[in-house]
């Protein structure tokens, strides 16, 4: 073995399959000392090299791929290692830069809700606009004991960019269709959505299959609506519909006791958004991506690579 085949070989084992010096050391009958050694001069000669990432570095390469790929208008892909909150807290902050580096800024931006929009509104700061109109997209009243939080981070983010909020006081998913139409042929209901169909920028996350959707949590369907809907093709939920991977609506009975703008105003809006964090929804991800649901994606790098790969 030459002697940079040995530097590779303890690089790779130190690197990549995460062995301590001492067990290298063993492996090879070398001295501790000289592993280290060794691995120093890896790096010397650039068989190894060490990137340090800021926590919202993005990773350009990726983001021009998926460009290319799917067609986007943007892609904000950010290097991420950690648990799943630590993913979403980083797309949410890439998604606020996003928001806030946008020259001219929206006027009028409609919103659905979820985790990753809270962090995206926790991460803007005061001033990022001026005079800036928030309106939700979707219901959002939780029908369980756990209250949403969807009221207050729309209310953030105008709060934030100078300006106010207009909120859908009603479920996101009702009991009865008959129920759906009445709410939205109501004068309340109906500006609120008439309203929504405007916004210069609609901004969502996609939901996933997991047994921590929001959906759930709230109280709009339960453990076994999830479980129905995966059997039937499901892979995530956007605005509350449940799409397959084709981004077509799996349940049209679901989907007519859904209170919301259509999917169609996305694929037609001049800018549409998505966040999408963590493995749980890559599948939903790219059913996003390619049908024509944003225009805009803001994600991990994790999930930029699934993309790509799945292609």
């Amino acid at each position: 073995m030459s002697d940079d085949e040995q530097l590779y070989q303890v690089a790779v084992r130190y690197y990549e399959d995460g062995e301590t010096q001492e067990q290298i050391a063993h492996a090879l009958h070398l001295t501790r000392w000289k592993v280290g050694r060794m691995l120093a001069e890896a790096r010397e000669a650039g068989i190894v090299r060490i990137e340090v990432l800021h926590p919202r570095s993005r990773v350009r390469s990726l983001e021009q791929a998926i460009k290319e790929r799917y067609g986007l208008r943007d892609a904000v892909v950010v290097s991420v290692d950690g648990d799943p909150e630590q993913v979403r807290d980083r797309v949410g902050a890439a998604g606020a830069d996003h928001l806030m580096e946008m020259r001219p800024a929206p006027r009028l931006i409609g919103v659905s809700w979820g985790r990753t929009l809270d962090r995206l509104a926790e991460a803007l700061t005061r001033g990022w606009a001026t005079g800036v109109h928030v309106v939700q997209i979707n219901g959002a009243l939780s029908r369980s004991s756990q209250p949403t939080s969807a009221h207050s981070m729309a209310s953030m983010i105008a709060h934030r960019g100078g300006g106010t909020a207009t909120l859908l006081a009603a479920p996101a998913i009702l009991q009865q269709q008959s129920t759906r139409a009445v709410l939205e042929s109501d004068r309340a209901v109906a500006d609120v959505l008439a309203l929504a169909t405007r916004a210069d920028l609609f901004l969502y996350s996609p939901g996933g299959m997991g047994s921590d959707s929001v959906l759930v949590d709230s109280g709009q369907i339960d453990a076994d609506d999830l479980a129905r809907l995966a059997r039937a093709g499901a892979v995530g939920d956007v605005l509350g519909r449940f799409i397959d991977a084709r981004g077509q609506i799996v349940d049209p009975d679901l989907d007519g006791r859904t209170l919301g703008l259509s999917l169609d105003v996305l694929r037609s809006a001049t800018t549409s958004v998505a966040l999408v964090s963590g493995a749980a929804k890559r599948a939903v991800c790219r059913a996003v991506v390619s049908s024509g649901l944003c225009d805009v994606l803001i994600t991990d790098d994790q999930n930029a690579r699934h993309l790509l790969e799945a292609a």
